[in-house]
This record gives structure tokens, sequence and C-alpha cells, in this order.
């Protein structure tokens, strides 16, 4: 039975849902109800649902964001899908394929489905439009949400920019100004796989960036990590068909630069405990949320070795985090590289 409070979803297909309550989506649902837009959550634990309906606010995540009026909760996904026009889902790479393919037996008719889930499925090797195309098919709009996002931030109001990619342009567009207030601005793109591959390949890059800062190699290391890392990035994105000026823009280097530098990064933070001589189990333990990275490590690794793309710095990472080689010795075996042209 719906909470109370989700009654007042518009019936006109105006209302927006968002799937997943952990961070990134509350923040995304903070957004989209402060441009007061009726926007639902929901989530999978039902007791967290009941304390976010109850504090008005994700005190587990974002303790210090309050929901705006617009913002209500609703347990009942069906009940969720029903009334809700635009669906945004905001869960993990590895549990993509399994929302999208719980949800598309209630989608409405003129539904549109829009992700801000980053990486490569690590079975598969697809990105998540690839995903969704297998699971939704052709007729349903869809869209990726990405860019240099810090979910604290976002839910605090502070200034921000993201990518909308869309192979409809007029989706983007609308989905853009739906997101877009005084403080949050909306870009847009038709090169989903270049954002995507973007989103994807960043998590892996900012573990190597805590690794080295955390080892104390110093600015140096960390930008010319960063700035080979965009090659990596845009080497790879290429030879998947993507535009190579995407990876210029805030799902690119944006999104690389603010994973690689700040804590906030889970990721960077994961690499900075693993520099401490933690193991991965004790790290992730340590982060308490998912670590996209290591995931990521591997399937970009795979993805790579598939497409014939050299990628020195995501192989190190992939070496540290799965077959257990110690970063100063992936660090070693970078600089003793061959030397070649830039």
């Amino acid at each position: 039975m719906s909470v109370p409070e989700a009654a007042n979803a518009a019936p006109d297909g105006s209302t927006c849902v968002v799937l997943g309550a952990g961070s990134w989506g509350t923040a995304l649902a903070i957004q989209l109800a402060r441009v007061a837009l009726p926007t639902l959550l929901w989530g999978r634990d039902a007791t967290h649902l009941a304390e976010l309906a109850r504090d008005r606010r994700n005190a587990r995540y974002l303790p210090d964001a309050p929901f705006p009026e617009q913002l209500r909760i609703e347990p009942e996904l069906k009940s969720a899908l029903q009334v809700s026009r635009d669906v945004i889902v905001a869960v993990p790479s590895h549990a993509l394929r399994g929302m999208l393919q719980e949800i598309a037996p209630h989608l409405r008719a003129e539904a549109r489905v829009a992700w801000a889930t980053k990486g490569f499925e690590l079975s598969t090797g697809l990105l998540p439009h690839q995903v969704a195309r297998e699971v939704l098919g052709e007729s349903v709009p869809t869209a990726v949400i990405s860019g240099p996002t810090f979910a604290k931030e976002v839910g605090a109001g502070l200034p921000t920019a993201m990518t909308i990619a869309a192979s409809d342009p007029e989706y983007a567009a609308e989905l853009a100004q739906r997101f877009s207030g005084q403080n949050f601005r909306a870009y847009t793109s038709t090169d989903i796989t270049g954002v995507e591959v973007g989103g994807a390949i960043k998590n892996v890059m900012a573990i190597g960036a805590g690794i080295s800062d955390g080892l104390g190699f110093g600015a140096n290391t960390r930008i010319a990590l960063i700035a080979r890392g965009l090659v990596e990035m845009t080497r790879l994105g290429v030879a998947l068909g993507a535009r190579k000026e995407t990876f210029m823009g805030l799902a690119g280097l944006g999104d690389l630069v603010l994973t690689c530098t700040d804590n906030q990064s889970r990721n960077r933070r994961f690499g900075l405990a693993l520099a401490s001589g933690e193991n991965v189990a004790a790290a992730q333990k340590t982060i308490g949320q998912v670590v996209e990275g290591v995931l990521a490590a591997n399937a970009v690794r795979s993805v790579a070795q598939r497409a014939g793309v050299e990628m020195p710095i995501c192989e190190q990472v992939y070496r540290v985090v799965h077959e257990g080689v110690a970063p100063k010795d992936a660090v070693k075996e970078l600089m003793s590289r061959a030397l070649k042209p830039e």
C-alpha cells in the first residue's frame, strides 16, 4: 500500500519517478522536485523508505538535504510507474538489467526511461544504452544522465552542470529542461556512447588517482595520470563509436577531474585506502557504499582487450584490485614502459 503522501502524484504524466533511494537517486529526486515537478522516489528497502517519508530527508546518505514539498515517497513500484511518464533509474551498473526487466511490463505506453548508471555491464561488456535496448526494445525513448556531479552538492543546491544524452534531441532537451533550475544546468548531447564511456572509465582512473596520492607521489603524478587517463578514455570511446570531442566536455574531462581530485569520490577514497595497506575487502568495507570502479576495472579491461585498445593505467588498476599486485609495483610498471610520442 502506498504511503499517503504519494497520492499527490499528478495523473497527467508530468510526474517523474526516480528508482533508487541511495545518495544519487535521492539527490536527483530532490533536484527534480526543487524545480516544482511532482516527483516520486522509490527504493527496495521498505524500512528505509518509511524513514524517508517520516523524516522528509535521507538521513542515511544526505542528512543535510531536506525534501522539497513536491517530493513524495512511493514504496509500490507499479503504482509509481502508473502515474509517471518519465522514469529515472539510479542503480549501480550491475543492477541495471534486472531493474529494467522489472519495470518493463509496467511502463506506461508513453513512458520514457533515463538512467544515471555508469559502467559497462560486467558479464557482457555492454554499455547501459545497449542493455536498455535489449530489455526495452527500440520503441521506448531512452537517455543517459551523466557528468561531474557529487550527490551531496546537488542535494545542497550548489551550482552544478551535467550532461543528458539521447538519440532523440527533443527528448534530451525536454529532460534537460526538467532538471534545470537556478543553480542547476543540464547540457544535451546525442553521443550516448561517448557520455557512457566517460562515466565508466573515470571511476577506474579515480582509484588510480587515490592510489597515487595515497603513496605520496604528489601533484605532478596526479595530473599526469589524469591527462593520460583522458587519452585512454578517448581512445576506447572512439574505438566503440563515440565522438572524440565528447571527451573534452562535462561527461569526459569534467567527470574525470572531479572524481580523481576530490575525496567525496568513493573510488578515490578506495584508492587511498589501498595505498595505506588495506586489502580490497577492507577498503570496500571502509567506504560503506558501492565502489563502482572495482567492477568497472574488470569490465573496462575486458572491453579494451576485445577492442584491441591499449589502456595501461586501467590495466594496472585492474591488476592491483583483482590480482593483488602491490600499488608501488603497479606504478613502477607504468613508469618503466617504453618511451613513445604523446
